[in-house]
């Protein structure tokens, strides 16, 4: 059964926001996933009078994601955390020779606002497959076991449906899969448990009136004592709180004066960090991408630069009278 190119385009777009969670896991970058579903979407247009429907919509569409993905990667670029590509180091005498890698270096987030809503049943896996580590270590996958991980283990798909999807045999998806699992594990043993959501929120808001306030020492209460501190496109990344400690007192004294705005990004609370320009306006400086466990941060990733809140779609400067929630 065909179907015209303005039905293809109207049933397609309810897909959207999933396709684009699975494009966004595949590169850990949110600019390449866009593209890669902007592309799907056209080439469903183009191509709508090949769909027979003996598959259903949304598996006609993954199929050509996941092409789209496969040709993609066939640069070799493999995006990274700054803790993949060097040990952790120290706070610099001088932070303005801090070694810069370019922005196709690193694994970036992503807004909630981009990924559908996650159903509570699949929430943990949903959100532990968000993970800025779990990312970087799929970047260690090469395309298609990556592809049949992120079908097989985040989205639920049987070997099956993922044989047919990709072309190959059931028995070429199942040795894939324990090889991309293997590979996993070696690159990101696991995450802590998490936090429930409402504690998450409690202690953002504290982690924000501490960092408004620029109390270094709520600050330091508020990190686990083996915590990570990493500012991407910067490849210094900080481990346990004394050195955290001692960049809050040094480098991050820039911070002081600075006006914050909640959000979220990879299913995990954020913090918009805002720098003064004038007494009463401020303009984008780092997006803090917070992890939690057991009442504690455990990793704050700091995205630099205007264009991670262009993509998160937060604001280009604030005001005195701005919320922050």
């Amino acid at each position: 059964m065909s179907i015209s190119a303005s039905e293809a385009v109207a049933d397609s777009e309810q897909y959207r926001r999933e396709l684009t969670g699975y494009c966004y896991r595949y590169f850990g970058s949110f600019a390449e996933a866009e593209d890669a579903v902007q592309e799907t979407m056209e080439r469903a247009w183009r191509r709508a009078d090949t769909f027979d429907g003996r598959s259903s919509l949304r598996t006609w569409l993954y199929r050509i994601a996941t092409n789209i993905c496969l040709d993609m990667r066939k640069a070799p670029q493999r995006r990274a955390l700054p803790a993949d590509l060097s040990p952790s180091g120290d706070v610099p005498d001088d932070p303005t020779t801090l070694a810069v890698a370019s922005a196709e270096t690193w694994i970036g987030p992503i807004g909630d606002a981009h990924l559908p809503a996650l159903d509570p049943a699949d929430r943990a896996i949903e959100r532990d497959s968000l993970r800025l580590a779990f990312l970087a270590a799929l970047q260690h996958l090469p395309p298609r076991q990556r592809a049949v991980l992120l079908l097989r283990d985040v989205l639920g798909w049987s070997a099956q449906e993922c044989a047919e999807l990709l072309e190959i045999s059931v028995a070429a998806v199942n040795s894939a899969l324990a090889r991309a699992r293997a590979t996993m594990a070696a690159h990101d043993p696991g995450a802590r448990p998490r936090s429930p959501d409402e504690d998450e929120t409690e202690l953002l808001g504290r982690y924000l009136a501490a960092f408004e306030a620029y109390d270094v020492d709520r600050l330091v209460e508020l990190v686990a004592e083996d915590a990570t501190f990493s500012m991407p496109p910067f490849s210094l990344w900080l481990q346990g709180r004394p050195t955290i400690e001692r960049w809050w007192r040094g480098p991050g004294e820039v911070c002081r004066g600075s006006r914050t705005l909640a959000t979220r990004a990879n299913g995990l609370p954020a913090l918009a960090v805002y720098h003064p320009v004038s007494p009463d306006r401020w303009e984008p400086f780092a997006v803090h991408v917070v992890e939690m466990a057991d009442g504690r941060i455990t990793s704050l990733t700091h995205f630099m630069g205007p264009d991670v809140f262009a993509q998160l779609g937060l604001p280009e400067e604030i005001s005195a009278t701005t919320d922050q929630f």
